[in-house]
């Protein structure tokens, strides 16, 4: 190296290393949500042929798209993070003058070379102002990411239950097309003995069509919910079956304050106020020194030098940049309180569902299937030994059909209840997020 240079440089550092204490910047990062440092890798390959509750939520959490791209936006703010902290780079300057000129100044003969660094210092507070807001927005992406494994559990558990009920229907539409096929053989027979009007044979025969026509629709709706159960794990084939229920455990009691939403809304206010910060820190001024060697070619002499530049604030002071900020931070207080009111409506909305949802399953559950259920028996034999009409057995048959509807569809509503305050309930700690 250069001894020119390597003076130069050693004296850079010691001015820059006297940067007063202001400019020092603590860079330990802001209490927030843990998050891993390397994304986990996707499961990939076929859904289990037999799907439960539990392992549909464990295999969205393995393969979900969704999930993938938050943990990458995590990694990506985390980079950003990184980068906030580094300094300014110093700047190397080389001046050749006075050669190539004419008389004593021809050639080279009367060359002087300088040779400086320039470091611009930071006395306005940018890289603390950087850091800060890049520390908000990593906690916003990890808060994303919470978020984004509570959203995907709830689909999960909604979609489960959709297909649950798609296959107790099912199930309910093959009995019932079971019923009405025995129903017009029955009726037919009857009609040829003439112990029934044609019509009553004709009715039977529409009864079955109707109810072969509600089993084709019912097969499709079933699979429809498992290909859409699969979709959210980025999988195509679906699973074969899905087994048990779409029951568990009741949710925590929900405090709308303490929920994600509410909590990324906070955090958004950070950002606003970080960004506040930076904008002002923008419009403060931030000096440059140098210092350098001069070597006299015509003497042989060298000298050290000296500089400082300080930008003039006569025209920009970041202004607008810092009227922007402000504004902003009202938007995210305001957007904070609107995201603490719709959580605390969701919330009541759900708990009130699951009420009514429990209430009507008990019932039906109770009393109301097996009433169903016995009268349709009654009238099968009464119909049977001819002291009941073809339509008296249809009206009991549609009400039991009714009644098992009406229950499957209170379990559904019950399960999405329970899946909206589970999600409500969901905390950054129960998340995927490993420290």
């Amino acid at each position: 190296m250069h001894p020119m240079f390597a003076a130069a440089m050693a004296a850079a550092l010691v001015a820059i290393s006297a940067t007063p204490a202001a400019a020092q910047v603590d860079s330990r990062p802001m209490a927030g949500p843990p998050a891993p440092s390397v994304p986990p890798s996707v499961r990939t390959g076929p859904l289990p042929t037999v799907l439960t509750l539990a392992q549909a939520l464990e295999e969205a959490q393995a393969r979900s798209p969704v999930l993938a791209a938050a943990r990458a936006d995590v990694e990506a703010a985390r980079g950003r993070l990184r980068q906030a902290g580094f300094r300014f780079n110093p700047m190397l300057n080389v001046e050749v003058e006075n050669f190539a000129g004419t008389g004593p100044y021809s050639g080279f003969n009367g060359t002087e070379t300088t040779v400086s660094i320039n470091q611009r210092l930071d006395l306005a507070g940018r890289r603390r102002a950087r850091m800060t807001l890049a520390e908000a927005e990593l906690r916003a992406e990890e808060y994303r990411l919470a978020i984004a494994h509570a959203d995907l559990t709830r689909q999960v558990r909604i979609q489960f239950a959709l297909g649950i009920a798609a296959r107790d229907n099912l199930t309910l539409a093959q009995e019932n097309e079971v019923r009405a096929r025995e129903l017009s053989r029955i009726a037919r027979e009857l009609v040829d003995t003439g112990k029934e009007p044609p019509l009553r044979g004709l009715r039977a025969g529409a009864a079955l069509a109707e109810a072969t026509a509600t089993l084709r629709s019912a097969e499709a709706d079933e699979t429809t919910a498992r290909r859409s159960l699969a979709a959210l794990f980025g999988v195509d084939a679906p699973p074969a079956e899905l087994a048990g229920s779409d029951m568990l455990p009741p949710p925590p009691p929900v405090d709308a304050s303490q929920t994600l939403d509410v909590k990324l809304a906070e955090i958004n206010r950070l950002i606003a106020q970080a960004q506040l910060g930076q904008a002002r820190a923008e419009g403060r001024l931030d000096p440059s020194i140098g210092v350098g060697m001069r070597q006299l070619r015509e003497t042989g002499d060298r000298a050290m030098i000296a500089s400082l530049s300080v930008p003039l604030p006569v025209f920009d002071r970041n202004q607008g940049n810092i009227a922007a900020a402000r504004s902003g931070m009202q938007s995210a207080e305001a957007r904070r309180n609107s995201v603490l009111a719709n959580t605390q409506a969701e919330i009541a909305n759900a708990r009130a569902t699951l009420q009514a949802a429990e209430a009507r399953v008990a019932a039906l559950e109770g009393s109301g299937i097996n009433q169903a259920r016995e009268a349709l028996r009654l009238a099968q034999l009464s119909y049977r030994a001819g002291k009941s009409s073809l339509l008296e057995l249809l009206d009991a048959q549609q009400a039991y059909a009714s009644t098992q509807g009406e229950l499957i569809a209170a379990r559904r509503a019950r399960a999405d209840a329970q899946a909206t305050l589970t999600r409500q309930a969901a905390t950054a700690n129960e998340a995927d997020i490993t420290p």
